[in-house]
């Protein structure tokens, strides 16, 4: 059974995200990735707080990924922005229709989503890429209020959740578990194009993430990705 509409907003939940330091190492990480810089970005404001979720607040489409990248989202403050696994994942939600278009740059490029929305397991940038388990619990209950918020307004709204990665798959699932959506048991397995439906209108979708370690070795490809994409596409629009 779905939640029932959350008097919570994603304009609240954002602020607490960027306000929140429950995680030392983490808040460490990012304001010290802020300070040193890379090279090519010396003379750019870095971000370096937690990055809030960004998207269409009527989204049926919710991307979760696994965590902002140092010298991506940690530097630009958006979700996605400033890498190349953002623009890998920007120039699919393009070609599908749910970006305006393929570039992603910085908070002001004015990209737009139409009818998805983009957030991660943990908000801050972990080093090595790696958030604890710990972390990730304390970062959960943002997800489970996301989560909670297009549910709550869904009724009978076909849902996807696309999680990018097996972490982020094992966050949705937890996530969901914990906002009273029914997850089979056993837990179900993470797969490029794995789907398990949820509820009535809930499905969680799979895709490895396009990050470039599964990128530049093929085992992602455009195709790959672009299958996820309009699989999710006939979910919404049976």
């Amino acid at each position: 059974m779905c939640p029932q509409a959350s008097h919570d907003t994603l304009g609240a939940i954002a602020a607490e995200v960027i306000a929140c330091r429950k995680c030392p190492r983490l808040v460490a990480h990012c304001e010290h990735i802020a300070r040193v810089k890379r090279r090519a970005f010396r003379n750019e404001e870095y971000w370096g707080r937690p990055v809030p979720g960004f998207g269409d607040t009527q989204a049926g489409l919710i991307l979760v990924g696994l965590a902002p990248a140092a010298h991506g989202a940690n530097r630009t403050g958006r979700m996605f922005t400033g890498d190349r696994s953002g623009q890998w994942l920007y120039r699919a939600l393009h070609r599908a229709g749910w970006a305006n278009t393929p570039q992603s740059n910085h908070r002001s490029d004015g990209l737009r989503l139409r009818g998805a929305y983009v957030t991660a397991a943990a908000r801050c940038a972990p080093p090595a890429n790696k958030p604890t388990r710990e972390e990730l619990g304390r970062c959960r209950p943002f997800l489970e209020r996301e989560l909670a918020y297009f549910l709550g307004r869904a009724r009978r709204r076909p849902i996807v959740v696309l999680a990018l990665g097996r972490i982020a798959h094992d966050a949705c699932l937890d996530a969901l578990r914990n906002i009273g959506i029914g997850v089979p048991r056993p837990k179900p397995r993470f797969g490029h194009g794995a789907m398990t439906a949820l509820d009535t209108n809930v499905t969680l979708l799979c895709s490895y993430h396009p990050s470039q370690q599964n990128t530049q070795t093929g085992r992602l490809t455009e195709p790959m990705f672009d299958s996820v994409f309009h699989a999710a596409r006939r979910l919404l629009e049976p």
